[in-house]
């Protein structure tokens, strides 16, 4: 008994728009759990240069603090009393490296520290450098630690 005549049968076919979300869902789903390899380290080559050694300079003035609490200037031992006194030793430092007259450009204080120098006696290097008129100051430090 067929009532429809005329009409054949139809071909069946596939639906795409459920299939197509299906595939999404799938990828979005992909995508978030895949874990990316990272690399460690790059393989690079870093430039060199070829660069003069640094001009002796004569205006430099050298602090050494140690850590039982010593100061020295320009290797000359001094007796620590206060800031002040620390502030005419790197003054009359400062002279003796210009052999008596005042120094024509203002001098770099380098102080170098011992790790194990208390903070306050850097301070007070930094500070005498200040009462003395020398605002440029550095600090020494060793490239490469030893173990």
């Amino acid at each position: 008994m067929n009532f429809r005549k005329g009409k054949g049968r139809e071909d069946p076919e596939i639906n795409l728009i459920p299939f197509i979300d299906v595939l999404l869902v799938i990828l979005i789903f992909l995508m978030v759990t895949t874990t990316y390899s990272k690399f460690t380290e790059l393989q690079i080559t870093l430039p060199t240069a070829d660069a003069e050694k640094a001009q002796d300079r004569p205006n430099d003035i050298i602090v050494t603090v140690d850590a039982k609490g010593s100061y020295t200037v320009n290797h000359v031992p001094v007796s620590f009393r206060d800031v002040a006194g620390l502030a005419e030793s790197l003054q009359s430092a400062a002279k003796e490296g210009n052999n008596g007259k005042a120094p024509d450009k203002t001098p770099v204080v380098i102080v170098n520290a011992d790790q194990f120098a208390m903070h306050q006696m850097v301070i007070n290097v930094m500070e005498a450098a200040r009462l003395a008129g020398y605002e440029k100051l550095t600090f020494a430090a060793q490239t490469g630690a030893k173990n």
